[in-house]
């Protein structure tokens, strides 16, 4: 039987309307205290008929929070607003899935009060990051995890998953792409350890695993998804093999039994500074990855329709056509056109550009 777009399927724990998700997207909305509040929570809401929402990356401790705007979800506040949201997107009939951070190399120190930031190795990012006055300010060569330091954000990451559940969210996505923590110590340009955490493909693979077996002790592997983005460049991350290091992690992780895998891979010609100009590694986890798989990356209804036509992925996840058009899978069924984005106000902090747009889908504004 032919598979498309609308089709609905077993993701985990949860029996889903369809296979149009919503990727993560940073949208710098939850102020200096990263509580999610009002505006978020109708953002989210507005979205609900996607097959899953994944949400924006949401920090799993200070020392790893260092994007202003982002949210966070270590404290009781960030706990609190979180379940406002996805009391929103429920009454809905939508499902959420929280994305989790530790942004690691990419925290500036001003953000942590002078601290360095925490990497697997002594490299710093490449770039800059606005600091709390807008001012794009460079990355600090960051500190050298030690083991304990290791152990502490494993923790944190379980203590993430387990506040999100208490919050009613429906899972956590574990941000491992992107040259954030996660992804850092899987990389040989970023991990240069002569430890248990460095060198060979086991050992990069280490910290990963640690998390994610972690987490599932902590709200079981049918609420976990994972991100990679093997061919991305960002911040001036990169790998020797990216194939050999990301097939080595997917079988490690197809063991687990998560609910899925989320791989990231923009297309070559889209124009993304995230491109590295590496062929598609995606194919090669299709192989070795036994389980449920989504794609993103530079896709349109109709490649994305492809893309699950094939089996080259069981879902497809969209990023900015979602955030113009909050009735996404509604429009796609009914042939209706897309709203053009605002990129000027991606990360403007206000309500412009974030819950205005219309929803064409059901011929009713947005939110109602």
């Amino acid at each position: 039987m032919t598979k498309n777009l609308f089709d609905p399927i077993q993701v985990g724990d949860y029996r889903l309307n369809n296979r149009i998700f919503m990727a993560p997207m940073t949208r710098a909305r939850a102020g200096a205290s990263g509580v999610p509040n009002e505006m978020m929570a109708t953002y989210y809401a507005q979205r609900a008929s996607a097959g899953l929402i994944i949400s924006e990356a949401t920090a799993v401790s200070p020392r790893g929070d260092g994007w202003p705007g982002a949210p966070g979800i270590y404290t009781d506040a960030q706990q609190a607003g979180w379940a406002s949201v996805a009391d929103a997107v429920h009454d809905r009939g939508g499902r959420i899935f929280l994305q989790i951070w530790h942004m690691g190399r990419a925290v500036l120190s001003e953000s942590i009060g002078g601290q360095r930031a925490l990497a697997p190795s002594e490299i710093a990012a490449e770039g800059e990051l606005p600091n709390s006055e807008g001012i794009p300010t460079a990355f600090d060569t960051p500190e050298a995890m030690s083991v304990d330091q290791i152990d502490e954000a494993v923790a944190e990451f379980a203590s993430a998953a387990r506040r999100a559940i208490d919050a009613g969210l429906d899972g956590v996505e574990l941000h491992a792409a992107n040259n954030f923590l996660i992804d850092a110590f899987l990389r040989d340009g970023t991990n240069k350890r002569d430890d248990d955490y460095g060198g060979s493909l086991k050992n990069r693979s280490r910290f990963l695993l640690e998390v994610v077996d972690a987490v599932v002790a902590e709200i079981g592997a049918g609420k976990i998804g994972v991100r990679f983005s093997p061919t991305n460049a960002v911040f001036g991350i990169s790998d020797s093999n990216p194939e050999a290091i990301f097939s080595f992690a997917a079988r490690q992780l197809s063991k687990r039994e998560l609910a899925y895998l989320h791989v990231l891979e923009p297309a070559l010609d889209s124009g993304s500074p995230m491109v590295a100009g590496l062929p598609s590694v995606a194919p090669a986890l299709r192989d070795v990855y036994d389980g449920f798989m989504i794609l993103n990356g530079s896709l349109t209804q109709k490649t994305g329709a492809d893309v699950v036509e094939t089996g080259r992925a069981d879902a497809v996840a969209f990023g900015v056509p979602f955030i113009a058009n909050p009735d996404l899978a509604e429009r796609f069924a009914n042939g209706i056109a897309l709203s053009e984005p605002k990129p000027e106000t991606f990360y403007s902090g206000g309500a412009d550009g974030y819950i205005d747009y219309p929803n064409g889908g059901r011929l009713t504004p947005a939110g109602q």
